[in-house]
């Protein structure tokens, strides 16, 4: 199996992508238990008129095509920048097994920054976490995106 490194890289091949559309660089992907990579996303709200086209959400879509069940149980989701509450209410959902983040989102983070939701007893289902990987490279291009925007 290849390392979470490994996959948030992907995660940041799509962040550029959005950047390129000038939309707020934020990549995601779906890694299936066999390390296959089965869905990708990056952000899109802006081209495609549509608030809830997060690279996660944009990720969940495409992998939940590629098995033909919203399902994607034992599955791990990498994406560049710690999730919100839609986003990781979509992970819930599609009984996501593990996240991995980049950097932290400190105005609507949902894993650290401003609120520990993924971990509260009232959901249905549990997904472990980790942050920090390749948080830096994540910070860079988020700050390159805003800096050229100013």
């Amino acid at each position: 199996m290849r390392s979470d490194e490994f996959y948030m890289h992907r995660a940041l091949e799509a962040a550029r992508e959005a950047m390129e559309l000038d939309e707020v660089p934020v990549g995601a992907v779906v890694v299936n238990a066999l390390g296959e990579v089965i869905g990708q996303g990056f952000n899109q709200p802006r081209s495609s008129l549509d608030p809830t086209a997060h690279a996660e959400v944009q990720a969940l879509r495409m992998a939940s095509l590629h098995v033909d069940n919203y399902r994607l149980s034992g599955c791990t989701l990498y994406v560049t920048l710690e999730p919100c509450m839609m986003c990781l209410g979509a992970m819930i959902t599609a009984r996501v097994d593990h996240l991995v983040y980049g950097a932290p989102e400190p105005r609507t983070g949902m894993i650290q920054s401003r609120a520990n939701l993924i971990d509260q007893p009232w959901f249905n289902h549990r997904l472990s976490h980790r942050g920090g990987v390749l948080a830096a490279a994540s910070r860079r291009l988020l700050k390159a995106f805003f800096d050229a925007r100013r």
